[in-house]
């Protein structure tokens, strides 16, 4: 980005916080005209911004153009093109359709790579040619215009209930999220961190692990989460003496923590809310013990090798004084309590608390850490909110588009019935088997796309099969989504360790050994709510959800203690044995 080109950027991220806000306050704006905008608004971040040479910048400026104008083709026809029921007509609309979905191919591979656009694509394909496929997983043909055409004009493809929530919850909490991160919050975080759990045995990785749950919850990104934290945590670890690995794996695994840590859980939970039909709260609270046991088995985990190597707490020089904890935690929490209120006690639907809730981190914006009011520095971070915001909505834009486009083929086609028909006679029919299954699928693409597409892409294909066997909606939603977080610390492809092990300098597979030894719990809980189905159910029944999730607690903390600790190896297999016992015999 050039200084000539900053204000342009400053400026459209400006438009983009704007439009977004307004959606809130407006009533009710035709899909086809809020969605189509949301996508122009995110057409030149995804195409123009990333580029890096100067045929990308041509090539960038030239779909963005035919972007803008496919979309505002949409918005300006939009009462006679609801009329059309999907169905596309003349060689013009024909036309106009494909330039959409092939933009939009190219916002996602700019955005993220190549492997959803290509799931995306090879899903056209089979919708296209789909009926030239023998046997079963053939379908009866589509014509062409009906395919394009529930795809583009109408509210089955780019403009369906996956874009609306982009639109409508998850931009507001991505511009939310910008606000915090442009102020003080972040350092409230870490001040917090430190006062907590700075003078504990392994304080530094206790630190680490606290402040990147609480940033992660905003951040909805295990990378960024990694690049944000970790340039302050890691350089304290290692210079405390941790090993390279270890700290690194420390920062890996409590920032892919953050994504399943309420009251925000990344873009995934308002996708959720969309696909279960549950209210948001229910999805947060029921989230919780399962986000606290697994920050649980991190933090035993990092008690453990405090057993093998010497981890000292964080020097008391070091650690934030009193007054700088209290100062900085209110850049956080009073825009939180107003976003936990405006929910919980003032009955609002979670975008419109979150608008109350950007206000009031707004205001603190002209405020430091030493509460003196600056104009002028408040004009700079502002500024930073903008560009921030508005690369964050078009990149999440781009991701939800582009996993539309394998949902509404998956819709037209009955491709997902037969998949969830394949999960089912592969189990025998058996959850448990079925369960496995759909946790390989969920690391095999999660691999490839990030964590919302995949939940998104698996949890249509495998929710209803899940559910067939007999688990709740909401548990198997909430089962595929962890599962769709595996890839951030498993190998072969672990975006999080990857960026953590090049920021210390280590070995990427020692520090994907250690950790996955130091996240079990990723692997563990999902498979503890399907045995023990009350730890999901803490709104209804708030007694057997704690007892659930103690009973898991106990069980999970044998397990990593036994899987890490320096004990004799007979002793380490017993504690693993009696800690998988507990969690999986009887279930709550």
């Amino acid at each position: 980005m050039s200084a000539i080109s900053r204000p342009f950027w400053i400026t459209l991220g400006a438009i983009s916080i704007a439009f977004h806000l307004w959606l809130i306050f407006s009533g009710l704006v035709p899909n086809l005209v809020s969605r189509p905008i949301h996508m122009a608004l995110a057409l030149p971040w995804a195409l123009i911004f990333v580029a890096k040479t100067r045929p990308q910048q041509i090539s960038g400026v030239v779909l963005t153009v035919i972007g803008l104008l496919g979309c505002g083709w949409i918005v300006w026809n939009h009462s006679s093109l609801s009329d059309q029921y999907g169905f596309l007509m003349g060689q013009g609309q024909i036309a106009i359709a494909s330039a959409l979905l092939i933009v939009v191919l190219e916002m996602a591979r700019r955005a993220i790579g190549w492997p959803l656009p290509m799931v995306a694509g090879v899903a056209l394909l089979y919708a296209l040619f789909g009926e030239f496929i023998p046997g079963e997983f053939g379908h009866a043909g589509l014509p062409v215009e009906s395919m394009l055409g529930t795809l583009t004009i109408a509210e089955g493809g780019l403009w369906g209930s996956l874009t609306g929530v982009s639109v409508s919850i998850v931009a507001i909490f991505v511009i939310f999220g910008a606000v915090l991160n442009g102020g003080e919050a972040g350092q409230g975080f870490m001040n917090v961190a430190g006062a907590a759990a700075g003078r504990l045995k392994g304080g530094a990785a206790k630190v680490s692990v606290i402040s990147s749950a609480l940033f992660g919850s905003i951040s909805g990104s295990a990378s960024a989460n990694v690049a944000s934290t970790g340039a302050i945590t890691l350089p304290a670890m290692t210079r405390l003496g941790y090993p390279k690995r270890l700290a690194a794996a420390v920062e890996a695994v409590a920032s892919s923590g953050g994504q399943i840590m309420p009251p925000l859980m990344g873009a995934g939970a308002f996708v959720m809310v969309e696909l279960t039909g549950r209210p948001y709260v229910d999805i947060m609270v029921a989230a919780m013990l399962p986000a606290i046991l697994y920050f649980l088995a991190v933090w035993v985990g990092i008690n453990a090798f405090a057993q093998r190597y010497d981890l000292p707490g964080v020097p008391e020089n070091e650690r934030p004084t009193v007054r700088a904890v209290v100062i900085t935690s209110c850049f956080f929490l009073v825009p939180f309590t107003i976003l936990l209120w405006g929910m919980f006690g003032g009955g609002y639907t979670p975008q419109y608390a979150a608008c109350l809730a950007l206000v009031a981190g707004a205001a603190l914006l002209f405020f430091d850490g030493n509460l003196t009011f600056s104009v002028q520095r408040a004009k700079s971070r502002f500024c930073d909110v903008c560009l921030s915001a508005g690369r964050q909505v078009a990149m999440i834009g781009s991701i939800i588009l582009c996993a539309s486009i394998v949902i509404g083929v998956l819709g037209l086609t009955g491709l997902g019935v037969k998949i969830t028909s394949l999960l089912l006679s592969g189990s025998a029919g058996m959850l448990w088997p079925a369960l496995l299954l759909t946790a390989l699928a969920c690391l095999i693409l999660g691999m490839e796309v990030p964590t919302t597409a995949a939940y998104v892409i698996c949890v249509s294909v495998a929710g209803p099969a899940l559910i067939e066997l007999g688990l709740d909606p909401l548990q198997a939603h909430l089962f595929v989504f962890w599962f769709a977080l595996l890839s951030t610390i498993t190998p072969p492809v672990c975006g999080a360790v990857f960026i953590a092990a090049g920021m210390v300098e280590e070995n990427w597979l020692k520090v994907a050994g250690t950790a996955m030894a130091l996240g079990i719990g990723l692997y563990i809980v999902p498979l503890a709510m399907v045995a023990n189905a009350s730890l999901i159910d803490l709104a209804n029944d708030p007694f057997l959800a704690i007892a659930a999730g103690l009973k898991v607690a106990v069980g999970l903390t044998a397990i990593s203690f036994g899987l890490i600790s320096p004990r004799p190896v007979w002793v380490r297999v017993g504690l693993a044995v009696v800690g998988a016992v507990m969690i999986f015999a009887a279930g709550i």
